[in-house]
């Protein structure tokens, strides 16, 4: 008996390792578990990281990530994928280079910086993730600060998401989810290259937020495994990336917790 193909949807993040398991990988695979997928990894780089700060970096050679990305793709297969945070240029490169080779849904998360501050993008690699890795992308998930930074415009509150969505169209990408999580305005704003769609948000304060831009990408890439149209899977993940900051762990670390995308609250309150 011949199988007809695997069950479960198949998810792989190329991105970093967060050691404080809020973002990243680790929130990556969360999202991925909790939305049903099975979840794989390319690990870019390891970052020494918990609630308040990113205190070291380490990049994984471009030969071992090509190495890891083949591994998957040559076995397992992938329905879906996402990037997080690539770090610099030559990362990006090797990315694009394979994923130029492959036709599969690809989630963009342009991490820039993280919100403790640190920058998790060098200089030199805006240009190259401009060029190389948003026209390869089915959808671009940029937030507020990231939108603005891509599109040559600085940072303002009530930044028009709309006119944000389209200049980083403009630059290439397909399609773009200016996320709500900033701003004066609570909504998530899809520009599919034709139709604008706002998603308005539930935001929930910032003492658990570790996290929720990555559970947010990882669940619109899971939803598109799942075979989710770009609008069902992006309105499925605003609320997911919501309830996660909802039911975050704010009594971890000194600094934001990290979201809690499976809603452990009953158990700890045991």
């Amino acid at each position: 008996m011949v199988a007809s193909g695997p069950v479960v949807p198949r998810c792989l993040t190329v991105a970093s390792s967060d050691s404080g398991g809020g973002a990243g990988i680790q929130g990556d695979l969360k999202a991925f578990a909790h939305l049903g997928c099975h979840g794989m990894s390319a690990i870019v780089a390891l970052t020494a990281q918990n609630t308040r700060e990113v205190t070291a970096v380490l990049e994984a050679p471009p030969e071992f990530i090509q190495a890891e990305l083949e591994a998957v793709f040559d076995d397992i297969g992938v329905d879906a994928a996402k990037s997080g945070m690539l770090f610099s240029a030559r990362i990006i490169e090797t990315v694009a280079d394979f994923f130029d080779q492959r036709t599969v849904p690809l989630v963009v998360d342009p991490v820039l910086v993280a919100a403790s501050g640190a920058k998790l993008l060098q200089e030199d690699a805006v240009e190259v993730l401009v060029a190389r890795l948003l026209p390869l992308a089915t959808v671009v998930t940029p937030n507020l600060h990231e939108a603005c930074a891509l599109a040559g415009v600085p940072y303002a509150d009530e930044a028009n998401r709309e006119e944000l969505a389209e200049a980083i169209h403009a630059l290439g990408a397909p399609a773009v989810v200016v996320t709500g999580g900033h701003g004066t305005e609570a909504v998530d704003w899809l520009f599919d290259g034709e139709r604008h769609v706002p998603i308005v948000v539930e935001r929930y304060g910032e003492e658990a937020t570790h996290g929720a831009g990555c559970t947010h990408s990882a669940s619109l890439c899971a939803l598109l495994a799942r075979g989710e149209s770009l609008e069902e899977a992006s309105r499925g993940a605003a609320q997911i990336a919501s309830e996660a900051v909802r039911a975050g762990l704010s009594e971890l670390g000194s600094g934001s917790g990290p979201v809690d995308v499976f809603g452990l609250a009953p158990l700890r309150a045991r």
